[in-house]
């Protein structure tokens, strides 16, 4: 923007500098003479040194002019090197700014004038009015000298003022080619000088992200990344994915792997994982990608041209498939002294009350039972031994059938499921156990055994399928609890597979019009979950035609959710894939309409922290409607899953739900406890367990329900002592109430899951990393808790189990090349977000130093503490390889 084309803005300087001039005139004599007694020696010299040059400027004879600049530029240069107040110069020229434009303009075209033009250039900087961006105007015709030189605050003015030059001349499709060679300048510049944010947040304004390559080097590169990264979260799309693409590329250019391999994940872009694999040589570095694959629960198949060898292609295959999981979580048990089995009396703890509930606990309901067998299930889960189901059954105290037959018809088939529970990730003693089942002439238990070798195989992969081997000749049997067992084991044990074998199994049930409605809908279920975030076309409709084929009475049936949450798990995360999909659902029947509308909408924005959604799902929330509407309570889960992506728009979210809680109606209010449920998933936060423990007094017995079993997803797994005593004092205090009675019993049990050594948080990788299997497993049974009464307490509680894709053991486990278990010391604390700050800040605070293997809580980290080894993988979670630091010397 040269002066030269606009006349006024000359004439509006100087008439800024008269007003500025003309403000003291009240009493002039004395104002004068106190300004100038204020000033030093020094500045006094300085001030009329440069009214000096700001005459001979104007002089007509060049040659003092170029001496008058020259000094001129030199005395703002030695001050502008530090920016804590105006610099003097700057002050004392600020009533000459006027002058100086004016004859700036009546100057002809030399070197002079391009020097003259420099320094109204930097005195713009303090004196330009707002908006008129005449220090870049200036700039671009001056010389082409350092920009450097003129100081920070200069060259962070200037970005600020190419921002918005390059909005307006876009606007008005401008050339912009002078403004990006500057751009190349102050990106150079502020690369030089650590200020990698400010350089990604002028070429982010200047869409030119690309430049970022050129520049980054070995020193600033992470800083970079890390800064990348974490604003993507908060960009619209596509520039998010725009930006994660840029950092993948650096990271690969300094071959960072790990990192690269996590934003490869983050993007779900199977090119990317390959081309990681391919790049790096080393083959302890390639075994520690396949624990990240592993631990972010995707099915990855390694090819020659990954892993060449033959011998290590299978080495890595087995870690992919998740094969060491159960002998890493079983070492860091007896590292911790908790494998002796616990009973569900140990954690009931029902000495610690008063009277009035312990007598009423001797009865032997089949409810009381059903509940201890899940609690049972999920305290001794994959520790392959508990007090009820594995007791052998020569002992004296009576055969394991016992318990089995201790449930009612139904109740047997989640006991026969908790075996699997119990043997978790150990695929082949929890097969052989669960053999025996399978031989039984009662149906529930055959059920129940089929779902248990699902269960067994939860994200396990194996070469030779065993689940399918085992449960496919049952899917089309005529019991339908049976065929429920075979395809809810199917889509726990290939959550995530995209495996086309079972697809052909299952589509053909979804458009059978004999099927009964409940082994539809846990087909429509189970498909979502094998072919979750898969986009897949086929299942889609398959799904479709089955909501279109129910009829009203159907539609009215609690086990049709399941049909939408089916559909709705294919476009997991997949944000605009969606919209093909959703436009076909508005040509449902409208008893069902909206249900699907708001499903696949929350599903396909879960985990983008996308701002426009939660905004049109508060407004569903917000509309008072009748009682026999439902689309309302996905819509609340839709906000808490589209907001957990980072802890702000998890704050943001929990303060909305507070304000549905006052005003919103009972079926929105039944959905909250939910939500907070999976807002804090594992975290327990106590302004969120002070809200529930509140809700769980509620006069409506719904809410109550949701937010005792939320109070379990929360602390699941942390064993944490307060939650623990809320929920010792409710079972006294729905003591007669069975429903919320066998409510608390299932919290009790997921707060002291796997005896708290396992999480439910679906986040990993410093909670970077969603994974998708583990949210279709907590999104399903928030989705079956939606309505309670004919799910969870009728006879289809086994929907419990879908939990089991969730959990993952909390731990840090080292282990050196061979993969043998290495004990280390380790600091762990909590995590302090160091992004675009200066130095090297700490990444952790309040830490303790344990030694591994080790647990890490919500939004705790680890660092090794010792210098002898060097971590294969900058996130320390899981499985992580160490190798000998080749320059530790020991002390």
């Amino acid at each position: 923007m040269a002066p030269t084309q606009d006349p006024n803005s000359v004439g509006g300087g100087a008439k800024q500098d008269e007003a500025s001039l003309k403000v003291p005139s009240k009493d002039p004599k004395k104002k004068d003479e106190k300004k100038e007694e204020d000033l030093s020696d020094e500045d006094l010299e300085l001030k009329q040194n440069l009214e000096l040059y700001v005459e001979r400027v104007q002089d007509p004879n060049p040659e003092l002019q170029k001496a008058a600049l020259e000094s001129m530029r030199q005395e703002i240069r030695a001050s502008t090197s530090s920016m804590t107040s105006v610099p003097k110069p700057l002050k004392f020229l600020r009533p000459h700014y006027g002058t100086l434009k004016a004859f700036h303009v009546t100057m002809a075209d030399s070197d002079l004038k391009k020097y003259l033009s420099d320094i109204l250039s930097v005195l713009a900087l303090t004196m330009s009015a707002e908006g008129e961006r005449e220090s870049l105007g200036y700039r671009l015709i001056g010389t082409e000298g350092d920009i450097g030189s003129w100081g920070h605050e200069y060259v962070r003015n200037l970005a600020g003022e190419i921002a918005q030059e390059y909005t307006k001349r876009q606007s008005e499709e401008a050339p912009i080619d002078d403004l990006m060679e500057l751009v190349q300048q102050i990106v150079a510049f502020h690369m030089k000088h650590n200020a990698e944010t400010e350089a990604v947040d002028l070429l982010m304004d200047v869409e030119d992200l690309d430049l970022l390559l050129e520049h980054v080097d070995k020193t600033n590169f992470k800083r970079t990344c890390n800064y990348l990264t974490s604003a993507a979260k908060y960009l619209p799309g596509p520039d998010d994915m725009l930006v994660l693409d840029i950092s993948y590329m650096i990271y690969m250019k300094f071959e960072e792997y790990p990192n690269a391999l996590q934003i490869a994940l983050f993007l779900d872009n199977t090119q990317y994982v390959k081309q990681v694999f391919t790049s790096c040589a080393d083959l302890l570095r390639k075994k520690q990608f396949c624990y990240m694959i592993a631990r972010h629960g995707i099915t990855f198949d390694l090819d020659d041209e990954m892993v060449a060898d033959d011998d290590d292609r299978e080495a890595l295959q087995d870690i992919v498939n998740n094969t060491k999981l159960s002998e890493g979580y079983l070492t860091l048990a007896r590292d911790i002294e908790v494998m002796e089995a616990k009973t569900p009396e140990d954690i009931y703890k029902a000495h610690l009350l008063d009277g009035r509930a312990s007598s009423g606990a001797s009865v032997d309901s089949a409810r009381q039972n059903l509940a201890a067998t899940f609690v049972n299930a999920f305290v001794n889960a994959g520790f392959g031994q508990d007090k009820l189901m594995t007791v052998p059954s020569d002992s004296t105290t009576g055969s394991s059938g016992n318990w089995l037959f201790k449930n009612k018809e139904h109740g047997k088939t989640s006991a026969a499921a908790s075996l699997g529970m119990i043997q978790l990730w150990d695929v082949d003693s929890g097969l052989s156990q669960l053999d025996k089942y399978f031989h039984s002439n009662d149906n529930p238990i055959i059920a129940g055994a089929l779902l248990g070798v699902g269960i067994v195989n939860c994200g396990i992969k194996n070469d030779c399928d065993p689940a399918l081997a085992l449960l496919g000749d049952y899917i089309d049997k005529e019991d339908s609890s049976v065929r429920i067992g075979a395809i809810m084991g199917l889509g726990i044990s290939y959550a995530g597979s995209q495996n086309d074998q079972i697809r052909s199994k299952l589509s053909p049930i979804l458009n059978d019009a004999k099927a009964p409605l409940d082994v539809i809908a846990f087909a429509s279920l189970s498909l979502g979950m094998i072919y979750v975030g898969s986009c897949n076309e086929e299942v889609a409709q398959s799904i479709i035609f089955a909501l279109m084929d129910r009829s009203e009475a159907e539609l009215g049936d609690a086990l049709t959710r399941f049909l939408p949450l089916g559909l709705g798990l294919l476009y997991l995360g997949k944000q605009e894939s969606v919209e093909a999909t959703a436009e076909v659902s508005k040509t449902f029947n409208e008893k069902i309409r909206k249900y699907c509308d708001m499903t696949l909408l929350s599903c396909a924005y879960a985990g983008t922290g996308n701002v426009l959604k939660v905004q049109d799902l508060l407004a569903q929330c917000g509309e008072h409607l009748e009682k026999g509407d439902i689309h309302q309570g996905p819509a609340v889960l839709g906000l808490a899953m589209v907001a957990m992506s980072e802890e702000l728009g998890i704050d943001m979210e929990i303060r909305s739900l507070e304000r549905m809680l006052q005003y919103g109606e009972q079926n929105i209010r039944r959905a909250v406890p939910l939500a907070l449920g999976l807002l804090c998933i594992s975290n327990p936060k106590v302004t969120v367990m002070d809200t529930l423990s509140r809700l769980s007094h509620d006069t409506d017995s719904e809410v109550a329900m949701a937010a005792i079993i939320s109070l379990g997803l929360i602390g699941a797994g942390t064993n944490n002592a307060r939650i623990a005593g809320m929920l010792r004092n409710l079972s006294s205090y729905y003591y007669k109430d069975a429903s919320l009675l066998f409510c608390v019993r299932i919290a009790q049990g997921l707060v002291h899951m796997g005896k708290g050594l396992l999480t439910l948080s679906p986040f990993h990788s410093e909670r970077f990393l969603l994974s998708p299997t583990a949210l279709a497993g907590i999104v399903t049974l928030l989705h079956a808790c939606l309505d309670m009464k004919p799910i969870i307490l009728g006879k289809y509680h086994y929907v419990l189990y879908f939990l089991v894709l969730a959990m993952q053991p909390r731990m840090m486990l080292t282990v050196d090349e061979n993969l043998k278990p290495l004990s280390v010391p380790v600091r762990v604390g909590q995590a302090v977000d160091v992004v675009g700050q200066a130095g090297r800040p700490k990444t952790i605070t309040g830490f303790q130093t344990h030694s591994t293997p080790v647990l890490l809580a919500a939004g705790e980290r680890a660092e090794l503490a010792t210098d002898k080894y060097i971590p294969l993988s900058p996130i320390l979670e899981g499985f992580i390889i160490l190798k000998e630091n080749p320059d530790y010397r020991e002390e």
